[in-house]
């Protein structure tokens, strides 16, 4: 899968930003202002595709053995609740697109009431 592939798709989600917050490095999506995927870039160029989603934590272990080696607990990030998958490898582009659909519903189902319906109304 190519950067700009996953880009333009989590970017046709509703109420998604593409933000680089942190520093010039990590490519973060945001769903109504919180984060529901993030991308290395210096990753990316060095040929280690690779990207960070939230998680429902069961499904994170499973995941983890499912892939082992391709799934990994998220480096900096809540080891319960974030995943890394390395891509273009045995996990196929629909899985991680399945994956990436998981992340930004978590997202929303955690979002407050408020910006739960400003988001159905974009």
């Amino acid at each position: 899968m190519e950067i700009d592939q996953l880009q333009d798709y989590c970017l046709a989600k509703k109420g998604t930003t593409q933000e680089m917050p942190f520093d010039n490095e990590t490519l973060v999506f945001k769903v109504m202002g919180k984060m529901f995927m993030l991308l290395g870039l210096e990753r990316w160029e060095r040929g280690e595709p690779s990207i960070n989603v939230k998680c429902d934590p069961q499904k994170a272990i499973e995941l983890r053995e499912q892939y082992d080696g391709v799934v990994t607990s998220a480096w900096h990030m809540n080891k319960t609740h974030w995943n890394t998958i390395h891509l273009n490898q045995s996990m196929t582009d629909a899985e991680v697109l399945k994956w990436i659909d998981h992340s930004y519903a978590l997202v929303v189902a955690g979002l407050t009431k408020k910006l739960q319906a400003q988001l159905n109304t974009i």
